[in-house]
Parts: structure tokens; C-alpha cells; sequence
């Protein structure tokens, strides 16, 4: 039996190498390959050979090794006869191809935990005989995971927080995702399960945190992640606030509100005064105490608010103190301090805008007072010019003969006019130019001339006559051949030419004066004239063809003129 097995054996790995050699597969290239596939998901298991010319493929045939050594034949397909389905894989599976002797491909639509298991594929090729590729399919069940929450309460002792269980093909593996202060306890189980448990002391700062499973498998891209957050229960606490803050007799609507917190939730509020029934006209809605009337002085005294769960009972007390009458508004208060500090902005900023235009007021009022005295002065200087070019004329557009025959005129006028009689009187006038202009006398500029009889001006215009004479004797060292100003030739001589400043007591005299007195005056003026002036050519003139010249003197300063200095 032993030789005969052994033959048998060398036989067909005889026939497998022949076969290897002759047979030309496209997919699987190699003669045993192994898949991996997902319970329920669709399994492909390749099978295509290539004919080669003068080749055909005549029939296909699927089997699948059992545990006992045996086959069972799942499909086969003839090129004439078409495919068949045997047992119980009847309706699970089918060929990819429409054409299964070109393209033998198996696929299972859904797949098992049973159809794990070595596979093989059967080309039966006319006229080269029979091929084979053999598949082994490893099927892997995703984990079914679960996660069941334990409720504890605060106080309990270490215990556990929560299990976490799962089921899958290979083994899971499983973990907690969780900063609690715990530990961790796993278990398995035959086909496939295993369990993790998560165990702590609770207390009520862990209610509400983070404690999730992780569930690993090959079969996973990532972990699975069961969300889960702790709950501890505790005992509630209550706190009592009042609405307003200060209480006073007569105050309305007046409410005390009782809040608690815990786990649960508490539900039941009960309240008391004075360890008793609440006074009357003060009702509990809720969690408020509520009075339904303005306050009273004996209303005073310790109120109490009693909260209760199914884990506990919290307590908190309230003393109230009810005074004589209300305080003072704070709100009102604010209010007017508000608005007097925006009255005094306001007044700030009224002086400050005052301010502000009285200064551009002053600055436009100098502006114009500045202009008022340049204009002033532009209109003061050109009548200075004026008066200046109607009494002189300019030296260097003179010839000399011109200025000499200029003075000698003058001269001569001068003396003629000293022998002329001058009366005076409030309505006598200069004759020329400087005679009266409709009636009323002007002087050179064509202004009205004003004279008064007081006896004292007289006199003074007598002294400013003299004054004037002794200036021109003073000056007569200069040359009067070289053009200078009619302003400073000699007196007599300006009158004689018809320029010149006009004394007024020359061609006026006073009111109430005889004639008698004014011709002596004029006698006594012309004597006086006439000598000083005799004096003056004689000490500081000579005539010479006919023409006045200056002495020669030491200090004397000569003007061409045209204006250069000798």
C-alpha cells in the first residue's frame, strides 16, 4: 500500500510539472496564492487561462477541499452545454465572465464564515489536457462592539464605571480613551469575544466626563471609538438670592429665589419662615418665594428652602432684615451726577467758543487798525510829495544858468514884495495864487486858511518869521547856483517867485486893528526885512555879469546841478 501511494504520488507531481510547463495562466500567474476577504462582502477568486493557437477551452470546474481530504464540486461550465450550480452553493455564487471558458473567475456575493477554506480552479484544454490554480480564502468578521454605562453616586465605593464588549474574526482588541483616574480590566472569550472593563472611585467633579472604547481589528482602517461620558450622582446644594437687595417697609413685589443643582435634577422645593408656615400675603411658586404685598417691619426673621432628590436633600437659609424706609436711589443719583457733569462741559466749552470768537474778533480789529495806519501813512507821505513837488523842483534836471536866473528872480521878487504894503485884516488875503478862491482864502495846496485875533499868535507868527530869516542866513554858505530845493532858498526870494511858504501875517492882519497901527507895523516889518536881507547878500553874496553868486567860504559844501558834490 505504501508503494502504491508513493507512486501515486510521484504521478501527480509529475502531472502538475507537465502541466506547470505546457499551461499558460494570465491570472493567478502563480500556481497557489492566498485571499483575505470580509464576512459579508463580495469574494473574487481570479481564474483565466490563456489558450494558445489551436487550443480550446473545453470545460471549467470549480471545487473546494473539505476538512477530510475530500472536494466538493461548487460550479463547472462547458463550452456547449453552459454552467451548473451544485449543493448548497446553488444561488451564492457565479462566474465574473459571461463567457466562463475564456475568463473562469468566481465570485461570491456574499460571503460566510463557512466559506473559508483552499479553493481550486480546473481547466480542462483540448487537445493539451487539464490545468489547475489552487486559492486559499481566509474570511475575517468585522467586530460587533457594545458599551454599557453604570450609574454611580457620589460616595460609593471603587467600583466599575463602565464594560465594554466585542465580537469579530480574528480577536479585537480593545481600549479606553479617557483622563479619569481609573484602571482597566480585560477578558476573551472562545469564538472571537472579548470584553473590557473601566473601574474607579466616584465622585461628583468626574459627572459628565470623557470615557470612550476603542475597539481595534486588521479589518479596521482606524479604530472604532464608542462614545461614552461618565455620570455620577450627587446630592443637590441650594442657594437662596433676593430680588431687590435692600428691603424696606412698604417695598412691592418683592421675591426670594431658591436655586440648587445636583444630579438628578431636584424637582421638590419646599419653604419656611421662622421654622414655621410662611407669613401671610407670601406664597411659593417654584423655586421663588413671592410676596404678593409691600413688605411689613415683622415680615423680618430667617427663611428657609429645603431641595430634594433621589439622592439627597439640600438645605440653605436666609436672614432678611426689613428697615424703616428706602434707601436712598443710587440710580437717581447717578443720574444727577451725570447730568452736572455734562452742565459743566457744556460751560466749558461755551467759554472756550466765546474765548475763541472774541479772539478772532481782536485779531480781525488789528488787522484792520493796521491797515487804517498804512493807509493813513501811505496817504500822509504822498501828500508829503506833494507839497514837496509844488514847492521844488529837482536839481538834476536843472541846467546852471537855470538856477542862477531862478534865484536872481526870486531876489528880486523878494524886494518887491518888501515894498509892496501888506495890510492885514480878517479878510485880506496874499495876492496870486494864494488869493482867495471864491471867497475864502486858501493857502498854496489850495487848502482854507484859518486866522485867529488873539495878539499872543501874532506875536509867535512874528518869532517864526525871524526864526525862519536867521535859518536862511544860517544856510547861505551853500551854493544857490546848484539847484537846491525851493524849501531852502531864502524867504523873500520864494515869495518873489510866487513859491514858497506864506507867513500869515504877511497878507493878513487883526480884527480891530486901525489903519493907522497896521501901517506902522508894516513900516516896522519892511525895515526889518529889507535890513536883514541887505545883510545877508552883503555878507554872503556878490553879483557878478549881472547874476547873484555865493562867497567863497571854508565850510560851504558846493551841489552840481545835476546833483554831484564839488
Amino acid at each position: 500500500m505504501e508503494l502504491t501511494g508513493q507512486r501515486t504520488n510521484c504521478l501527480a507531481l509529475l502531472l502538475l510539472v507537465v502541466v506547470g510547463v505546457q499551461s499558460v495562466f494570465v491570472e493567478p500567474p502563480q500556481p497557489v496564492i492566498s485571499l483575505r476577504s470580509l464576512a459579508e462582502s463580495e469574494t473574487r477568486l481570479p481564474c483565466r487561462y490563456q489558450v494558445e493557437e489551436g487550443e480550446k477551452v473545453v470545460q471549467v470546474t470549480w471545487f473546494k477541499e473539505l476538512p477530510g481530504g475530500g472536494k466538493d464540486q461548487i460550479i463547472t461550465a462547458h463550452f456547449t452545454d453552459g454552467h451548473t450550480e451544485f449543493g448548497r452553493y446553488s444561488g451564492r455564487v457565479r462566474f465574473e465572465s459571461g463567457t466562463p471558458t475564456e475568463d473562469s473567475t468566481l465570485l461570491i456575493p456574499s460571503t460566510e464564515e463557512s466559506d473559508e477554506g483552499s479553493y481550486t480552479c480546473h481547466i480542462s484544454a483540448f487537445p493539451n489536457g487539464n490545468f489547475e490554480r489552487h486559492i486559499t480564502l481566509t474570511v475575517w468578521i468585522l467586530p460587533i462592539s457594545s458599551l454599557e454605562p453604570v450609574f454611580l453616586v457620589e460616595g460609593q465605593s471603587y467600583r466599575v464605571a463602565a464594560s465594554c464588549r466585542a465580537v469579530g474574526r480574528p480577536p479585537p482588541r480593545l481600549s479606553w480613551d479617557t483622563d479619569l483616574p481609573g484602571q482597566s480590566n480585560n477578558r476573551s472569550k472562545e469564538g472571537g469575544s472579548v470584553s473590557s472593563y473601566y473601574s474607579l472611585h466616584p465622585l461628583r467633579s468626574m459627572d459628565g466626563k470623557k470615557l470612550d472604547c476603542l475597539v481595534w481589528h486588521p479589518g479596521l482602517k482606524q479604530p472604532r471609538r464608542i462614545s461614552n461620558s461618565l455620570v455620577v450622582q450627587y446630592p443637590p446644594d441650594a442657594k437662596i438670592s433676593s430680588t431687590p437687595g435692600d428691603w424696606f417697609v412698604g417695598l412691592d413685589k418683592a421675591e426670594l429665589v431658591c436655586s440648587s443643582i445636583g444630579n438628578p435634577k431636584p424637582q421638590n422645593i419646599t419653604w419656611t419662615w421662622r421654622g414655621g408656615a410662611l407669613p401671610d400675603g407670601a406664597s411659593a411658586v417654584g423655586g421663588k418665594l413671592v410676596f404678593g404685598r409691600p413688605l411689613r417691619l415683622n415680615d423680618s426673621g430667617v427663611f428657609e428652602c429645603v431641595v430634594k432628590s433621589s439622592v439627597g436633600v439640600g438645605k440653605a437659609e436666609y436672614t432678611l432684615a426689613i428697615t424703616g424706609g428706602p434707601p436712598i436711589d443710587n440710580q437717581l443719583l447717578i443720574i444727577i451726577g451725570a447730568s452736572a457733569g455734562a452742565l459743566v462741559m457744556l460751560l466749558i466749552i461755551i467759554v472756550l467758543l466765546v474765548n475763541r470768537h472774541h479772539r478772532k474778533k481782536n485779531k480781525k480789529l488789528e488787522m484792520e487798525l493796521s491797515e487804517k495806519t498804512d493807509e493813513i501813512n501811505s496817504l500822509s507821505r504822498q501828500a508829503s510829495f506833494r507839497r514837496l513837488n509844488s514847492v521844488s523842483t529837482d536839481p538834476r534836471v536843472q541846467t546852471e544858468d537855470y538856477a542862477l536866473l531862478r534865484v536872481d528872480s526870486r531876489m528880486k521878487n523878494s524886494e518887491m514884495s518888501l515894498e509892496r504894503p501888506i495890510y492885514r485884516g480878517s479878510q485880506s488875503t496874499l495876492g496870486g495864487k494864494w488869493g482867495p478862491l471864491g471867497g475864502v482864502e486858501v493857502d498854496e495846496l489850495g487848502r482854507p486858511v484859518v486866522w485867529h485875533d488873539e495878539g499872543a499868535e501874532m506875536d509867535r507868527e512874528k518869532e517864526e518869521s525871524r526864526r525862519r530869516v536867521e535859518s536862511y542866513l544860517k544856510n547861505s554858505n551853500m551854493s544857490l547856483d546848484s539847484g537846491l530845493p525851493s524849501s531852502l532858498v531864502p524867504v523873500k526870494a520864494q515869495q518873489e517867485d510866487g513859491v514858497g511858504t506864506r507867513d500869515p501875517e504877511l497878507g493878513h492882519h487883526r480884527e480891530g486893528d486901525s489903519p493907522q497901527s497896521v501901517a506902522e507895523e508894516r513900516e516896522d516889518d519892511e525895515d526889518s526885512d529889507s535890513y536883514q536881507l541887505s545883510e545877508a547878500l552883503t555878507n554872503h553874496f556878490y553879483f557878478s555879469n549881472g547874476v547873484l553868486r555865493p562867497k567863497p567860504h571854508s565850510n560851504a559844501i558846493l551841489l552840481h546841478p545835476r546833483g554831484q558834490i564839488i
